[in-house]
Parts: C-alpha cells; structure tokens; sequence
C-alpha cells in the first residue's frame, strides 16, 4: 500500500516538473497549463489520459519514460494540454475515432517539434518525421483536421495505420467518449471555457513569440482555428433570404375576438376574415459558385450542393420559382447552369462534371454575376456562396451581394481574404469519410427534406 501511495508521488512529481519547466519557457500558457488538475489513474492503458478537466496519469508509465528521457514529462503534458487547448476533444464526434485519434496526435507532435525550447527537443523516428513531411507538401497549416482530411483520402491499410499511432501516440483518448447526455452537457461547457483559452493563448502570441520563427507561427494557426466560433450553417444560409408575400394565413396578424365576437353578435358573420396571405422570408435567386481547382473533387462538390439544398428545402426558405445559378470557375469562369426546381438540380448532382484543374482566380465570377444583375437575369440576389480552398486571387472592390466562402480547410496566414467576405468551415455531412453520392443521398439527403 505504502508503496503505492509512494509510486503515485513520484509520479505526480514528475508531471509537476515537467509542467514548472514549461512555464518557465512559455509563461503565456501558464494558465492553460495549469488547467489540468494531476490524479492517480492506474487503469490508464498509457502514460496518461484526460477529460479536459484532469489529468490521470499511470505512475508505472510516468517513471519508465522518465527513466528514458527527462524531457519526457514536459513533452507529454504539452502534448496533452495541445489537445484541449486545440478542442481535439470535443471535435471527435462524427468522425472515425481511430483516424481522428491519430491526426490529433500528429498535428499536435508537429507543433510541439516546430517549437524552439530545449526542454521538448527528442529524437524521432525517420518515418514519422517523413510522414509530417508529406503532410506539410500536401497542406498549409498542420492541424488535426487537415491530417484527417488527408488520412481519409489515402485510405491507408490498417497495418499502415497501427505504424503511425505506434510512432505518434503519447496519451490515451479513452476519457474522449461521452456516453450520457449529462456528461456532453458537461463537455461542451467545458469545450467553451478552451475555446476561450484558446483565444486568449492567440492574443499572447501575437504580441509575444509570433514573430520568432515557425514555431510560434505554427502555433498561432492551430489557435486561430481552435477559438474560432463554430458556424450554425442553417441559421446562417437565412440570411440570404429576402422577404416575399406568402399565399399562406399569418395566425399572428389576425385577432380571434373580433371574429367571434362577430359571430357572437350577429349569429354567421364574422367582424373580421383572417389574412390570406402572410410575408416571410425566403429565397428566389441565388448564386452558388464552385472552385474548379485542383483542390476540389466532384464527389466533395455534389455533396456539398446536396447538403446546402437539403438545409434550405427543409428550412422552408425557398419559394415555388427558383433561380440558382451554379457557376464553375478556376482562373476563369468555365460554366453557368441555371437551375429552375428540384429535379433538375438533383439531375445536376448526379451527372456532375467539374471543368478546369488551374490555379483560382475568384475575380471572374463576380464580373459574370455583375453581368447578369445589369442584364436583369436577377430581380433580389442577396448572396453568393462560393465553395473552395479560399487561396486564389480576389476581387478589390466589394460587390454589391453578400459573399460567403465555404472553405474546405482553414487557409494559411499568408492568404488574406477581404474583409467584407463571410468565410465559414462549416461541419457538415459532406466531411464524413467514404460514401457513394446515393448512399449519401439516400442517408443524409432524402431523410431532411420534407414530403414535395
């Protein structure tokens, strides 16, 4: 017993020192470091674990990696406050954990490699560093979603895939699953409290360490998409909606006393007949334009469109007469189809062919959608959804329509989209791994829209 209680106490004092060594080194992360409360937890199947709250540790685990490296203690309670502070957590649901599991754990061993302090420098296996080597040729910024993106693109043998946890893994994921409803309430508040840490943590580093080499930048990229708002994509495609007058009764608009006081008083009339038609808001003509690039696939493309047209159909925002114009467009505009109702853009989903593979130019879509408002092809556009990797050249002058760029993966610092573009990283079904566009349709689709 006593040798227990002994073997907890080093391992306690081995996680404190590694937490003291990097304040000492990153006193801007003080805060978050300190976060995660130390706790015996032997049933951990590795070094240690947490829910975002606690930090469980193996003490057997803590003094063999010690006993190897004395960096090791500090290079693992970084790895695990990444996580939290990156939201890798509450970010898993929906995904496939054993690949979400190791995009996490790559993208936070590349940060914590980037960054210039001794106390975290270690020898790495070659592979591993040739994994995080193609992963920076394929991306701009390394975080757990774009890694996961790429994991799910390979499509990796499962043998290929225990390589990597085995060169990656430092914690055990198992306190990531939520199992009751209480415990997600639990998670989200506590996801929003390092959401807030996260934002706070960007603020040091851009007036701190931002310009002191990779590190701090990539550091700062992975906090910039962390304390950023996650996007409501439904309630954010209303916004696009003008208001029209609907053939439909406003119970709002209409006072029940006169019209049974009428009814009352008079024996068979009403005082007042109930309002035929009613103002809502919806959308008539629409602009959703695609990148053709060489970033874009057409499976990625119809699922989209499938996703964004399923939301509005089901919102009821639509009206009866449609005009939505779909553009295609890399460096220049490569086709507009006009679609008019629902059948002719499922047609268009299923016999989807993407035309281009240059480098992007956005500046000649708004031209072609300036053309078509002067040509009157328009009677209320209130906005332009525009699908793509958000690198590309844009226009300098702010059109006269909302834009919104739907970007597949957070673009890196360097890109500079203008400041009167809406640009959102929606999560939706469209990101999930490995379905035919009918298995989607059939699963993700069909069972949103409302009986036509």
């Amino acid at each position: 017993m006593n040798n227990d209680k002994n073997l907890s106490s080093v391992g306690q004092d081995i996680l404190l020192s590694g937490r003291t060594q990097l304040c000492m080194v990153m006193p801007y992360l003080s805060g978050e470091l300190c976060a995660l409360v130390p706790a015996p937890g032997d049933e951990i199947t590795v070094s240690a674990a947490t829910d975002g709250e606690t930090l469980y540790y193996n003490a057997s685990f803590l003094a063999s990696g010690f006993l190897r490296s004395e960096r090791f203690s500090p290079r693992l309670t970084m790895h695990m406050m990444l996580h939290c502070l990156f939201r890798n957590l509450a970010k898993r649901r929906g995904r496939d954990t054993a690949l979400w599991d190791l995009a996490c754990d790559a993208a936070v061993e590349s940060v914590i490699d980037s960054l210039p302090y001794t106390c975290l420098h270690q020898r790495t296996a070659p592979a591993r560093d040739l994994f995080l080597a193609e992963c920076r040729r394929e991306m701009k910024v390394l975080n757990a979603e774009s890694i996961y993106r790429k994991l799910l693109r390979d499509r990796l043998p499962a043998y290929r895939i225990a390589n990597l946890q085995r060169l990656f893994v430092m914690d055990d994921h198992g306190l990531w699953d939520l199992e009751d409803k209480q415990e997600r309430e639990r998670s989200e508040r506590q996801d929003q409290r390092w959401q807030d840490a996260a934002s706070r943590s960007k603020t040091a580093m851009d007036s701190l360490v931002s310009d002191r080499g990779t590190g701090g930048e990539n550091l700062t990229e992975q906090l910039a998409v962390a304390a950023r708002d996650d996007v409501d994509y439904r309630k954010f495609l209303r916004r696009f909606a003008a208001p029209r007058e609907i053939l439909r009764a406003d119970p709002n608009a209409f006072d029940y006393i006169y019209y049974t006081y009428g009814l009352q008083r008079y024996g068979n009339m009403p005082l007042i007949e109930a309002p035929e038609t009613r103002e809502e808001k919806r959308i008539e003509d629409f602009v959703i334009a695609i990148d053709t690039s060489m970033s874009t696939s057409g499976a990625l493309v119809r699922q989209f469109l499938a996703s964004t047209y399923a939301i509005l159909r089901s919102a009821d925002t639509f009206t009866r007469k449609l005009n939505i114009h779909i553009l295609q467009c890399d460096d220049r505009l490569r086709s507009d189809r006009k679609i008019t109702s629902l059948e002719e853009l499922r047609r268009y989903m299923e016999d989807l062919t993407l035309s281009g593979g240059s480098a992007t130019d956005f500046r000649p879509v708004f031209e072609h959608v300036d053309a078509l408002l002067a040509s009157g092809s328009f009677s209320s556009l209130r906005g332009l959804l525009y699908f793509t990797d958000g690198m590309g050249i844009y226009p300098t002058k702010r059109p006269d329509y909302e834009t919104a760029f739907i970007l597949l993966e957070e673009p890196p610092l360097s890109v500079r989209i203008p400041s009167w573009a809406i640009r959102i990283m929606p999560s939706l079904p469209w990101k999930k791994p490995h379905k035919s566009f009918d298995d989607f349709w059939q699963e993700e689709i069909l069972q949103e829209l409302p009986e036509l």
